[in-house]
């Protein structure tokens, strides 16, 4: 899985004028995922899939559509064409840098710039691994 990533300039910390010992960076937040995978050849397991896929994607539109909205041949036909695949996971590794070791005044320069550049699903990132310091 690839979440968001972004590069971050050193001219966003508060720090930077304080001091100047800063450089840039990249946030990212990351996971590997291993296992092995298996090939499912049923009709029925990848129509279930193909309808929670169509559902989740369509979830939110004004007019969803659903499998059923096409002729139940050419789906049957489109489904026969499909190779199931089914990863049996073994282990995952996921990491996330994210601004989390910077002060508070850094984060929120980090935050605005990001921000300021589109980057809007890395500066939530930024946000919810805010440190909370006591």
């Amino acid at each position: 899985m690839r979440g968001p990533d972004a590069y971050i300039t050193p001219a966003w910390y508060a720090t930077e004028a304080e001091h100047g010992r800063v450089v840039p960076t990249w946030n990212y937040v990351k996971a590997h995922v291993y296992g092995s995978m298996k090939v499912v050849d049923d009709v029925a397991f990848v129509r279930q899939v193909v309808n929670e896929l169509t559902e989740k994607h369509e979830a939110g539109r004004d007019e969803p559509w659903t499998v059923s909205d096409a002729p139940a041949r050419f789906i049957d036909g489109q489904l026969r064409a499909i190779v199931g695949v089914e990863l049996l996971v073994s282990r995952i590794e996921a990491k996330a840098k994210v601004s989390q070791n910077r002060s508070d005044a850094d984060v929120d320069g980090v935050q605005a710039g990001l921000r300021q550049g589109g980057e809007d699903r890395m500066a939530g990132e930024v946000e919810n691994r805010r440190p909370h310091r006591g």
